[in-house]
């Protein structure tokens, strides 16, 4: 069987990340691909998506309250380092499933899985030659130019963390009106519209500072085009997906393990 492909999943709180990695995983099922998501987040509360392999069977940050009397925030930093001592379970019980993706949605902290370093262990750990991470845009922030040149060097700094291939992704596309969609589309595709917009913005050192940051993401050529999707209307996840096998494979799909019925 060839190796599977590993996508880890990531973004600012509140950008979707559980939301998107159920939405794939179910369009993935019915593209006839096995797929199994593991969750990275010991805090994880408030969804019935059930995980195949779950941190929490290992670390659960209510028990790390408890027993160290430490509040959320070191609660959540001593539970990255927890994750890491675990990982290695982890990785077995995803091997023993066996499946054409391995969909692993991270803490909704995003400084806990980007700056901390037994994120690099675990990230190590868990990927093999096709992997990748979706770095995931929350519309709330990239509808500015300043927002979005601020998301754009997160990005960066993610991919030079890493080392992986980036797969960036606008999410919860149904929450904007057309024209803002279609501007922040141009952002991604053509830096010329994005400079224009961030020089246009009323002259104030946050404004300066975003035009630095863009000519530093343009010389380092880590401008790039974003995915609109919607887990809530399940546009875009074809794209989402033909955007993953670029990177593992040239753009050739992988084939599954259970072909669709053609009846």
């Amino acid at each position: 069987m060839e190796e599977p492909g590993t996508v880890y999943f990531t973004g600012t709180a509140g950008a979707g990340k559980t939301s998107f990695v159920r939405a794939f995983a179910e369009w993935l099922k019915t593209a006839g691909y096995d797929s199994t998501v593991v969750n990275l987040d010991p805090g994880l509360e408030g969804t019935d998506f059930e995980p195949d392999v779950d941190i929490r069977e290992w670390v659960r940050l209510a028990d790390i309250q408890d027993e160290y009397g430490l509040g959320p925030n070191g609660a959540q930093v001593a539970a990255a380092d927890m994750i890491a001592l675990k990982i290695f379970d982890v990785k077995q019980a995803v091997q023993e499933l066996k499946s054409d993706y391995v969909l692993i949605d991270t803490p909704g902290q995003i400084e806990l899985f980007a700056f901390r370093e037994a994120s690099k262990a675990i990230v190590d750990a868990l990927s093999g030659d096709r992997s990748a991470i979706a770095f995931l845009f929350d519309p709330a922030l990239a509808r500015t130019p300043g927002g979005f040149v601020s998301l754009m060097m997160l990005c960066a700094t993610v991919e030079f963390r890493f080392r992986l291939p980036m797969v960036n992704v606008l999410t919860k596309v149904d929450a904007l009106p057309p024209e803002q969609l279609a501007r922040v589309t141009a952002w991604s595709e053509e830096p010329g519209a994005l400079y224009e917009a961030v020089s246009g913005e009323t002259p104030t050192p946050d404004a300066q500072l975003s035009t630095e940051l863009f000519r530093a993401l343009e010389t380092m050529g880590s401008l790039t085009g974003l995915i609109p999707t919607s887990a809530k209307e399940g546009t875009g996840l074809e794209a989402f997906y033909q955007g993953c096998q670029r990177v593992f494979g040239g753009g050739e799909d992988l084939e599954p393990s259970h072909a669709p019925s053609n009846d």
